[in-house]
């Protein structure tokens, strides 16, 4: 049962990471967040605005 527990665990660390990098966000930090914080990480993800690119042009 445990071990089950691990991987499903560890499958949402690898999905916060992408959904991470898809609001321009750092994956790592947000994987390694995601070992500790589990699904309290994941909705922080869904909540937090997608951050601007860098290096993009900006209208000024």
């Amino acid at each position: 049962m445990g071990n089950e527990y691990a991987v499903g665990w560890g499958t949402l660390a690898l999905i916060n990471a992408g959904l991470a990098q898809g609001k321009n966000r750092s994956g790592l930090m947000w994987f390694l967040a995601s070992l500790l914080l589990g699904p309290i990480a994941t909705l922080a993800l869904v909540i937090f605005e997608k951050l601007p690119e860098e290096g993009g042009t900006h209208d000024d």
